[in-house]
C-alpha cells in the first residue's frame, strides 16, 4: 500500500540562504533525532556548474519501544542517503533520498526541490514529497507506514524551522 507525505514551503529569504541553511541545518538542538551527516563524495560537472553531492545521514530509531519487540526493529540507528544537484545558473537545487536501512521490508524515499519563487525572486520555494512503504511485517505494515507518515510530517516541520533558526543567526 504505502503512504505520500507532500510538503509546499514558501521561504521569504535568498535562494542562496536557504540552500547554505538547507546542507548545515543538521544536526542541531531542533532535532536531536539526527545524529550525523557526513558528505560522502561532491563534484562540480565544469561544463554545467552543477555541484552535485551525496550525504549519508544517521538518525536515531524513532520506531516507538513498543514495536521494537519485533527483532528486526531493535537497532539504534537509522542510515539515510541523500543526492542533491546544486545548479547556481538557475537557482535550484533537487535533492533524492532514501533509506539504506531495512530495504528488504521498508521503502522510504523522498523527491525535493528548492527554487526561487515565481512570486518573488528573493523568496525560496520548496516542494517535497515522500513515500513510505513496508512490506513483509505482516499486520504490522499498515501501523508502521501510520507511523512513518506522522514522522515525516514532523521531520518536514522541524527541518522547515531549523532553516529558520539558521537564517536568524
Amino acid at each position: 500500500m504505502g503512504v505520500t507525505v507532500d510538503v509546499h514551503q514558501v521561504y521569504k529569504y535568498p535562494f542562496e540562504q536557504v540552500v547554505s541553511s538547507f546542507l548545515r541545518k543538521y544536526p542541531n538542538p531542533m532535532d536531536k533525532n539526527v545524529i550525523s551527516v557526513k558528505i560522502v563524495e561532491e563534484k562540480r560537472d565544469v561544463s554545467t556548474g552543477i555541484i552535485y553531492r551525496k550525504r549519508i545521514a544517521v538518525c536515531q530509531n524513532v520506531i516507538p519501544e513498543i514495536l521494537r519487540k519485533v527483532s528486526i526493529l531493535k537497532i539504534p540507528s537509522i542510515q539515510l542517503e541523500e543526492e542533491s544537484w546544486l545548479n547556481p545558473q538557475e537557482r535550484s537545487m533537487a535533492i533524492r533520498s532514501h533509506c539504506l536501512t531495512w530495504t528488504q521490508y521498508a521503502s522510504m524515499k523522498e523527491e525535493s526541490v528548492f527554487r526561487e519563487s515565481m512570486e518573488n525572486p528573493n523568496w525560496t520555494e520548496f516542494i517535497q514529497r515522500g513515500r513510505i512503504s513496508v512490506t513483509g511485517a505482516g499486520f504490522l505494515n499498515c501501523i508502521l507506514e501510520t507511523f512513518a507518515s506522522t514522522f515525516l510530517k514532523q521531520g518536514a516541520q522541524k527541518g522547515a524551522c531549523a532553516c529558520v533558526y539558521i537564517f536568524q543567526e
